[in-house]
């Protein structure tokens, strides 16, 4: 993989962003239809300090775990997508989990409630798996254009 730096960064945040409207949403809109998820995909429920809309502020923050994927995408080249997918999205919930949950105040790890630690994992999973996805066809149509 001789793609620059830059590019990676710029396609994995673009693949990440993507992923949560399309893999992240699209499971939560099955996890809502079997009646497991309380609240509607594609939530626009403001959220602080600037009042963006939730799914807004959800492509933001899974674009920036994309473009840390990006750059480090050369050195994960060799590894099975799926795993490398399974992988993103642990670390996203490990970071939900046990950083931003004790910043904001809430319980770590959902407050070990089973079904909801399980919500979280199927969500982040099909993203971690979606961007690894996306990413690698983002790639691939580049690199059939130069």
């Amino acid at each position: 993989m001789n793609t620059p730096a830059l590019t990676r960064a710029g396609l994995g945040f673009l693949a990440a962003a993507s992923s949560v409207l399309v893999f992240h949403q699209g499971m939560w809109i099955i996890l809502w239809a079997i009646g497991v998820m309380p609240a509607p995909p594609f939530p626009v429920r403001p959220i602080p300090p600037f009042g963006v809309p939730q799914i807004i502020n959800l492509c933001f923050w899974g674009g920036l775990y994309g473009l840390v994927y990006g750059l480090l995408a050369p050195k994960l080249i060799d590894r099975p997508k799926l795993l490398v997918g399974i992988c993103l999205g642990l670390c996203a919930v490990f970071v939900s989990w046990f950083v931003v949950a004790p910043i904001k105040g809430l319980p770590i790890a959902t407050g070990w409630v089973p079904l909801r630690m399980m919500i979280s994992l199927l969500i982040n999973g099909a993203w971690g798996i979606g961007t690894v996805l996306i990413f690698s066809l983002l790639l691939s149509r580049r690199g059939a254009r130069a």
